[in-house]
């Protein structure tokens, strides 16, 4: 049961520290949903967007943070 609240917890603060700096840096984010590869298409009364490089991003990196968190734990 501790080892379950201990990743609670990691969760928690991972996803302040997330919200911290999507806080204060949002409007120097405003790219991450318009990178090459990502589709988007509008019509008069319909929207398509895909991102998909934004998707293979943010899996990218999640990994990476996975990797780091599992190395040291």
């Amino acid at each position: 049961m501790q080892q379950t609240g201990k990743i609670i917890i990691g969760i928690g603060l991972l996803l302040v520290v997330v919200g911290v700096i999507v806080y204060f840096a949002g409007d120097k984010l405003n790219w991450l949903g318009r990178l090459p590869g990502d589709i988007r298409v509008e019509k008069d009364n319909f929207r398509f967007y895909a991102p998909i490089t934004t998707m293979i991003l943010i899996s990218v990196i999640v990994s990476i943070l996975v990797r780091i968190f599992q190395k040291f734990f």
